[in-house]
């Protein structure tokens, strides 16, 4: 249902069910699903795709041009999946020719305030709190919360079910089913609760937890420790997610406590 109020572009494509509040604005080639439903105030945007059953809520700013001084006005997208809700104020950019679209997953709570910038690729069930604000090109797995006023630098990556807590200025990749928190940031145990929420057995979670007590908690540098892993560890799909995330690292992933460099 939309409202007189409302600017809404004749080529937009608005499926069955749609309840658009007064005073929002949806510009040309957007795309919407069934069931969204968009406050007041909301603008969406160029190259907009909004998955089924979202709720997008007042002042949001949805598919705006990339604050990119590099961006040309090429085309671009920026895709959000099903069942997500996107709080006040938050503003979410789309792609660059770098990678053509902004992209977050089903499932998602991003929370006021919060800023998802160009090319960022975001997983499923993640919850931003208010203020978190991504930088360019960063990558986010499934699972992950971030804590309030949590500020992450471009080109990093999260891995599943990380804890970021609040405050948090990240500037290295976090490896999955991680918690990190003080100043520097660091590496401070398994994300247990997540896991556990989420029907990850006690087993696994003790597996998670010594393949971290090798790699922050020993006397060895990052490769020795791999190695420790590999030969020590049972693999495991999560065992074998770790090592993969950290190989494929092109930040450098968090310091544990008492690790060397």
């Amino acid at each position: 249902m939309t409202n007189t109020l409302n600017h809404i572009h004749p080529d937009a494509k608005i499926a069955p069910n749609v309840s658009i509040d007064p005073f929002t604005s949806i510009h040309e080639n957007v795309e919407i699903g069934k069931n969204t439903w968009i406050g007041s105030n909301v603008t969406i945007m160029s190259g907009a795709r909004i998955g089924a059953n979202c709720k997008i809520f007042p002042g949001a700013v949805i598919s705006a041009i990339p604050q990119d001084l590099k961006f040309s006005g090429e085309d671009s997208l920026t895709i959000i999946g099903d069942n997500c809700v996107i709080r006040e104020c938050v503003t979410i950019n789309r792609g660059t020719s770098a990678t053509g679209k902004t992209q977050i997953g089903s499932n998602c709570l991003i929370m006021a305030y919060s800023h998802i910038a160009h090319d960022c690729l975001i997983g499923n069930y993640c919850i931003f709190s208010n203020n978190s604000t991504l930088a360019g090109h960063i990558k986010i797995g499934n699972n992950v919360v971030l804590a309030g006023l949590t500020a992450i630098q471009q080109f990093c990556s999260v891995g599943d079910f990380a804890f970021i807590s609040g405050g948090s200025l990240v500037r290295k990749d976090i490896p999955p089913y991680s918690k990190v928190a003080r100043d520097p940031l660091i590496f401070v145990g398994v994300n247990a609760v997540g896991m556990e929420r989420n029907g990850i057995d006690m087993e696994q979670i003790d597996l998670i937890r010594n393949v971290y007590r090798i790699l922050f908690k020993s006397n060895h540098n990052i490769s020795q420790a791999l190695e420790i892993v590999k030969n020590e560890i049972e693999p495991t799909k999560e065992r074998n997610a770790i090592l993969q995330f950290i190989e494929k690292s092109t930040q450098g992933i968090v310091r544990g406590y008492h690790q060397k460099s």
